[in-house]
């Protein structure tokens, strides 16, 4: 389906709006704006109050004035480079205008003795006296009717001031054709919201501050369509999945038994529940889309495995795809011996497989003798077939987004269960933005035996202590990690950087007993590190946040996270979780650089009150906000231009139900109404899921 005619306006090229050349458009690029649509949701972040004042006698320093003047006299530097001053009174006092390197002529023609001029700008007390430097306006009282009470004020970049921005998105409210209404009369008069482009009036024509306030009616209308249009989205990518081919999946349960033996350990009720609901999906005749959510430690693993296994217990294959070549490798130690020992094969994937290899692998999965397949995203490609894939599991789901699912489900005409999970406990919030298309279960018990991890925050100017206590662990042949933010050192960021702390660590503690780990290195060199971590050979991993997911080495006791202030809460709470998975007493030391802000002092004091993720996970929406939490260019959860995902938390619920209910009665949006939410969607930029419903 093309884009609606209606619309074209709002995607034309910003060149096409009054004072927007070549090099305007460029600056306005680094904003995100790209078309004239983009400009109706900038909105502005505050008001400049320009209404006329009668009484200057209380003005503070700062603060803009607006007021009726007389020019009284014109006072020249005595050389060009002292500022021209003029006299003025007004507002029940005299003060002063100040122009530097203005032409004397250009002054007095804009300000003539005598005449009555309309000013504003900002005020500055200099030795006591009121001084405008260079007003923002100089008006006459005829053209001091068009200055508006209130002047947005928007975001800018280098090259766009707010008259040029002001201009642009007045071009745009201009350019905007009228729209059909996409939201239910009933939902209007409940909220007293006014209609798009009476919003968008309001919004960029304040008549007072208010209307910019959280919850003014102007506003929650365009954070509520923002919201719908990303809810509806991701309930047509479902639809569309559950209405594509679906077929029963139900093991035998034997494989599983022998697994279980294996595992050695009883699942926890929440295991067993979570398996419970998987099972009861992969039973059904139309396809599983669910999200398994546990925090670190919870068990997920041990899910994901005995929901393969129902797979390969059917007569079919199972894939699990991590999100990096260490996890998958890792999860290949940890289920490969399970597996071989219970008689199903399995095979590990990755970018390093070639030639001949990886033609065998291929081989097996094309032919089905490969029933576990693991990999990371090379299980995306194209030369990649299965033989019948029944299940799909995606691990660390927050580094991949909707199209990922839905490529990796694909790679089964007869309609893969999708099985996605995450260590990251997510708010309820943000579960609804970045996953309202999956069903959740969640972990929310950890196994026995795992033991509290001791956090402490320590100074980094007590560095070298630090170290002589670490020399002394290792000395008992304790393990440990230690991570920095960077990979190597940056002139932007004055960031420890991993290598260097790597030859510094290595030369106080010895090379033999240090290895490295980080994102940008050759996966052998990264294998043959982790390997010698994880035998013992080495005693000290330097590592980046690579190690963040999945790294299990149970003899690891000791996490040290270096400049934590860096770290978001969620990311510490998974590095310190790679440390408490053994027998001995962990811990945790956080190195921050003093004298910490309040959010950083506020991050890591929460770090040292709770273990407990989804606690976590809630602090760190707040202190931090949704965009942060989730990362622009991951998990397919957009961070939102007017929605807030903590303030809205009432507006996302509606929006989701409101989407069950318009899919329900309208599930290809062919009515008035569902026709006015394809507009939206394409408004949105919410093409692909438009798409979906042409190709159902």
């Amino acid at each position: 389906m093309a884009r609606p005619e209606i619309l074209f306006p709002l995607f034309a090229d910003l060149t096409t709006l009054p004072g927007v050349g070549g090099k305007t458009a460029l600056a306005l690029g680094r904003l995100g704006l790209e078309k004239v649509g983009d400009l109706l949701f900038l909105l502005p972040h505050g008001v400049v109050d320009r209404r006329l004042r009668d009484d200057l006698l209380m003005v503070d320093a700062g603060e803009i004035i607006t007021c009726r003047v007389q020019a009284i006299e014109h006072r020249r530097g005595r050389t060009d480079r002292q500022p021209y001053r003029v006299i003025v009174e007004g507002g029940g006092r005299p003060f002063e205008l100040v122009f530097f390197h203005a032409k004397r002529d250009w002054i007095e023609r804009l300000l003539p003795i005598g005449a009555v001029r309309v000013i504003s700008g900002k005020a500055e007390i200099f030795d006591g006296r009121l001084q405008v430097p260079h007003p923002d306006f100089v008006l006459t009282e005829a053209e001091a009717g068009a200055l508006p009470s209130f002047e947005p004020v928007y975001p800018l970049t280098q090259g766009v001031s707010q008259k040029l921005m002001q201009k642009a998105v007045n071009g745009a409210l201009s350019a905007r054709p009228a729209l059909p209404e996409w939201q239910r009369a009933d939902t209007l008069r409940e909220f007293v919201w006014p209609s798009l482009g009476d919003a968008l009036e309001a919004m960029h024509d304040p008549k007072d501050r208010s209307v910019l306030a959280p919850g003014a009616p102007a506003r929650s209308r365009l954070a509520y369509d923002e919201l719908l249009s990303h809810q509806l989205a991701l309930g047509l990518v479902r639809s569309k999945m559950r209405r594509g081919a679906g077929r029963r999946t139900k093991g035998t349960g034997v494989l599983a038994a022998s697994a279980q033996a294996a595992f050695g350990f009883r699942p926890t009720e929440a295991q067993r529940r979570a398996l419970e609901e998987i099972a009861a999906d992969m039973a059904a005749e139309t396809r599983m889309l669910r999200l398994l959510q546990g925090d670190v430690g919870s068990g997920k693993t041990w899910v994901a495995m005995m929901a393969m296994l129902a797979a390969v217990e059917a007569g079919g294959q199972a894939a699990l795809m991590a999100p990096t070549e260490i996890l998958a490798r890792q999860h290949a130690e940890g289920l490969g011996g399970i597996a071989a020992e219970i008689g199903v094969s399995l095979e590990i994937l990755t970018g390093r497989d070639t030639g001949s290899e990886r033609r065998r692998k291929l081989a097996a999965i094309a032919d089905g003798s490969a029933q576990l397949v693991l990999g990371t995203h090379s299980l995306f490609q194209k030369d990649v077939e299965f033989s019948d894939l029944r299940l799909a599991v995606i691990d660390e789901q927050h580094r991949f987004g909707v199209r990922q699912r839905m490529e990796l489900a694909a790679k089964a005409p007869s309609g893969a269960d999708l099985l996605v999970m995450t260590a990251t406990p997510i708010p309820r919030t943000l579960a609804l933005t970045g996953y309202g298309d999956l069903d959740f279960s969640i972990l929310d018990e950890k196994p026995p035996g795992r033991k509290p991890i001791e956090t402490r925050l320590v100074s980094r100017e007590r560095y070298d202590e630090v170290v002589a206590r670490l020399a002394s662990a290792m000395n008992d042949g304790v393990r440990a990690y230690w991570v920095c933010p960077m990979v190597e050192e940056s002139e932007t960021a004055l960031k420890i950087a991993a290598e260097d702390r790597h030859r510094a660590l290595a030369e106080r503690l010895g090379p033999d007993r240090v290895t490295l780990v980080h994102g940008q290195m050759p996966s052998e060199e990264k294998d043959r590190a982790m390997s010698a971590f994880q035998s013992g050979v080495v005693q000290l991993l330097v590592a980046t946040t690579v190690i963040e997911v999945g790294v299990d080495v149970p003899e690891a006791t000791i996490m040290v996270i270096e400049q934590a202030e860096s770290f978001g809460l969620s990311q510490l709470h998974q590095l310190r979780g790679r440390v408490g998975r053994g027998e001995g007493k962990s811990s945790c030391l956080l190195l921050y650089d003093p004298p910490l802000s309040e959010t950083g002092k506020a991050r890591l004091e929460v770090m040292r009150a709770t273990e407990d993720g989804f606690k976590i996970a809630e602090e760190d929406l707040r202190i931090r906000g949704p965009g942060d939490f989730i990362g622009t260019a991951q998990s397919g959860a957009p961070a939102f231009k007017i929605a807030d995902l903590d303030r809205d938390r009432a507006l996302m619920e509606r929006a989701r139900t409101e989407t069950r209910l318009i899919l329900h009665e309208d599930p290809d949006l062919s009515s008035e109404r569902g026709k006015a939410l394809k507009i939206l969607l394409y408004l949105m930029g919410r093409d692909a899921s438009v798409r979906l419903i042409s190709a159902a």
